[in-house]
């Protein structure tokens, strides 16, 4: 463990998590307040702070755990939230941005008030929130940067392009972000899960945009089979919010970490298999 990380330790370390109500957001709070860093666990609507402050106590960490409302769509509420957590704790170590969401829906009937959200919740509120944090961290020349990327940031499937347009996005903006803050001491890594057990794609699935007699429907059909199939058989998340717990004490961690089924085939898949030969992978897999 570097010198750094081992003083900021001793000052008990200050995490910023977004999207905390529910799934890897919960879990990464949990796991970071257990390690002793002081979390600051942020959410659009506190009063959905109801199961974190009850595993909180449970586990004997609700001292570790302060909540604040925050929307990462909101500029003044992210400036609100920041300013409070400088003038309260002095300092934040460790960004989590993780609040985010998935839109399904085959691209014609997905309306454009649909992507604008998802991109304005999923990459500009992940912008927002690293501009909000990157002032504090450079002075201090130190801190993480850990951005919730996703495997459909690494291949793209049928019917969920808008979520997959956005994390492709943070893949991108990360590999930048790596480049400009390497001089700074701020590390910057892309965390990756393939398919877990989330609430996430309950939500996605919910909430599929289509039309009656949409000429996509069969093909949508095997997407949503597969997507249920998968989400049945997925593994617990705890597994990302361990892994987030060790690279938050890593010295020089790697850009991007993928983790969970899926993941590391597809990573393999898209280096040594001709693009129609994945596409017809891909095709099979959702017709299985």
């Amino acid at each position: 463990m570097s010198n750094q990380v081992e003083a900021s330790l001793e000052r008990k370390r200050i995490a910023l998590v977004t999207g905390t109500s529910s799934g890897f957001g919960l879990l990464i709070a949990v796991l970071l307040a257990e390690k002793g860093i002081t979390v600051i666990a942020t959410m659009r609507d506190l009063t959905r702070n109801v199961e974190l402050a009850r595993i909180a106590e449970q586990k004997g960490i609700t001292d570790r755990i302060h909540y604040i409302q925050l929307d990462v769509t909101d500029s003044l509420s992210i400036q609100i939230a920041v300013t409070t957590i400088q003038q309260q704790y002095g300092n934040i170590d460790i960004l989590i941005n993780n609040a985010g969401y998935a839109v399904g829906g085959f691209i014609e009937h997905v309306p454009m008030e649909t992507w604008r959200a998802q991109l304005e919740t999923n990459v500009f509120g992940l912008i927002a929130m690293t501009q909000a944090v990157l002032p504090m961290m450079r002075e201090q020349k130190q801190g993480y940067i850990i951005n919730m990327s996703s495997v459909s940031g690494l291949s793209a499937f049928p019917g969920y392009a808008p979520y997959a347009t956005s994390k492709f996005a943070i893949e991108g903006f990360s590999e930048s972000l790596h480049h400009e803050m390497a001089e700074f001491n701020i590390k910057v890594v892309l965390v990756e899960p393939g398919s877990y057990r989330t609430s996430i794609w309950e939500k996605g699935l919910a909430d599929i945009h289509t039309i009656p007699d949409s000429p996509y429907q069969s093909r949508l059909e095997a997407v949503l089979r597969y997507s249920r199939k998968s989400a049945a058989s997925a593994p617990d998340p705890q597994e990302v919010a361990d892994l987030v717990g060790k690279i938050v004490d890593k010295r020089s961690p790697k850009l991007r970490y993928a983790i969970g089924e899926g993941s590391h085939i597809m990573i393999w898949a898209r280096k040594l298999l001709p693009w129609r030969v994945l596409e017809w992978v891909i095709g099979r897999a959702l017709k299985s």
